[in-house]
């Protein structure tokens, strides 16, 4: 059985967008704010699909 993520983390930013660990970051920060989150909450792989407008199909490459 494969085990999926629902989560999305700085270095699967950087993965997808090929910018830096700061860059990535920050993106994250963007994202928990744009949907009223902690600083220590998990930003989804939806949430992120959303945020950056990449079909959530497209990410799940880049995370398995």
């Amino acid at each position: 059985m494969l085990i999926k993520r629902c989560v999305i983390y700085a270095k699967d930013v950087q993965r997808i967008t090929g910018r830096s660990e700061r860059y990535s970051h920050d993106v994250l920060r963007k994202i928990r704010e744009h949907f009223d989150k902690g600083e220590k909450q998990f930003v989804t792989v939806a949430e992120f699909s959303a945020f950056s407008g990449i079909p959530e199909e497209k990410l799940r490459e880049y995370l398995f």
